[in-house]
Order: structure tokens, then C-alpha cells, then sequence
């Protein structure tokens, strides 16, 4: 996603790539980043959670007028109520395979 922000901004339209992944999203250094430490999917926080949601939305598009250094990463206050961890299975031979072959 960070890739594509990049893109849109060189038209010259201002983005903010909203991410639960901080590693990947510092890596990548899109324009402006807000970091919702959740699970995947939960970008603007639980389902339901609409005061959460519109503080986040704000919080957001705030940045996106805000910001003045390139590369910034935003960390959000969420604390989510149950533990959480990305645990990623092992690559398959064929997944293997396919990224060598890349």
C-alpha cells in the first residue's frame, strides 16, 4: 500500500496509509503513515467501535494536512483489549520455488 501512496502523491494528491504493521510499513516509507497497533483487518479499530473509528478518521486526515516530514509514522494510542500475535505458517516448497524462481 505504501507503494501506491507514493504513486498518488507524486500526482500530487496527498496521502496517509493507515497500517497494523510497523516493521513493513517502516520499510517501505510511504509519504505519511498512522500505525493502529490491531490485528490485520482493523485498521480503524473493532467492529462497532464507532467513537474509536472517528477519533482514528480524524486523527488521519489531520495528518494528511499536518504532516511536513516525508517518511513519518504516526503510533496510535489503541491498546487492543485481547492478545494478539501474527503467527505465519511455514512456506510451502512451492512458495519456495516460486520466489526463487522471481
Amino acid at each position: 500500500m505504501g507503494l501506491v501512496c507514493r504513486a498518488v502523491e507524486e500526482a500530487g494528491i496527498p496521502t496517509v496509509c493507515v497500517s497494523t504493521g510497523r516493521d513493513i510499513t517502516a520499510l517501505v516509507r510511504p509519504p505519511r503513515s498512522y500505525f493502529i497497533n490491531a490485528p490485520m483487518g482493523n485498521n480503524f479499530g473493532g467492529a462497532g467501535d464507532v467513537a474509536t473509528q472517528r477519533r482514528i478518521l480524524r486523527a488521519v486526515l489531520a495528518l494528511a494536512v499536518e504532516a511536513r516530514e516525508p517518511g513519518c509514522i504516526v503510533d496510535d494510542v489503541l491498546q487492543w483489549p485481547v492478545p494478539f500475535a501474527f503467527n505465519p505458517a511455514l512456506p510451502t516448497p512451492e512458495a519456495i520455488a516460486r520466489q526463487l524462481r522471481k
